[in-house]
């Protein structure tokens, strides 16, 4: 009998999808320390180069199993936070593919990810305030930094839902498809980025999450300091030849 989370790995891609559709996906410890270990094993593994998360039976993810938090049961994870992922999201790039509803708990793991692919029907909201809660798993700190200030507090307080067309608008998500094919378009966007040097990637991935935080004075010399070892890499002897030579790279990641 399948799992609560389902993990799926294709030549550098690794799928996780939440598999409790009877309850809209929501997130319970079962799940998050599902979550927590693929994100580990994305990290940990060089042959793994890109993550993708889902949801089963055409819904992302109603957020945090509101039964099991009244039994006690917490959905947070030691080291990374809610959802096995708020805290400390992994190093290489992950993919939202987004049916349906992602919301409360569902939106802040869809922010947690770098790219979000939606389907036409898939809406975005944090409406904790409507159950006395607060979206203290990063949608609060994050979602005023993907879409404008006044219209991220407006969502935040009002617990209001965002479609999919408008979050569009917004820059929220990168790109939409028809009903069902979320996952499809987030696999093509995951062909994309594999095709480029690993290491290049990771670092670059690194550079723009990170460098909001770093003093303006400051922001060059780290920037340096994260991609010297990318320049002197074997990839990038090898990216530069390959496009020399007319023909594919064949990267290592070193």
């Amino acid at each position: 009998m399948p799992g609560k989370f389902l993990v799926e790995y294709d030549e550098g891609l690794v799928i996780m999808t939440i598999n409790r559709p009877e309850s809209r996906n929501a997130i319970d410890r079962d799940v998050a320390e599902g979550i927590a270990a693929a994100v580990g094993e994305l990290d940990a593994r060089a042959d793994l180069r890109v993550g993708i998360i889902t949801g089963a039976g055409g819904v992302f993810s109603a957020g945090m199993d509101l039964k099991a938090f009244l039994h006690g049961e917490p959905a947070h994870v030691p080291g990374r936070g809610f959802a096995g992922i708020a805290e400390a999201p992994p190093r290489k790039p992950l993919i939202a593919a987004v049916e349906g509803h992602a919301l409360a708990g569902g939106c802040e793991l869809a922010l947690a990810a770098d790219l979000v692919v939606a389907a036409e029907n898939a809406s975005f909201g944090l409406p904790e305030v409507k159950r006395g809660l607060v979206a203290a798993g990063g949608g609060l700190l994050r979602l005023p930094r993907r879409i404008p200030y006044h219209v991220a507090m407006e969502l935040a307080l009002t617990g209001a839902v965002l479609p999919a067309d408008r979050a569009r608008a917004l820059g929220l998500v990168n790109r939409i498809t028809p009903p069902g094919g979320a996952l499809a378009q987030a696999r093509r966007l995951a062909s994309a980025i594999l095709a480029n040097g690993p290491l290049a990637v990771r670092v670059t991935k690194q550079v723009i999450a990170q460098s909001p935080a770093w003093p303006a004075e400051e922001a060059f010399a780290r920037q340096r300091e994260m991609t010297a070892p990318v320049f002197a890499s074997h990839d990038a002897e090898e990216g530069a030849r390959a496009f020399a030579e007319k023909h594919a790279p064949q990267w290592t990641g070193e």
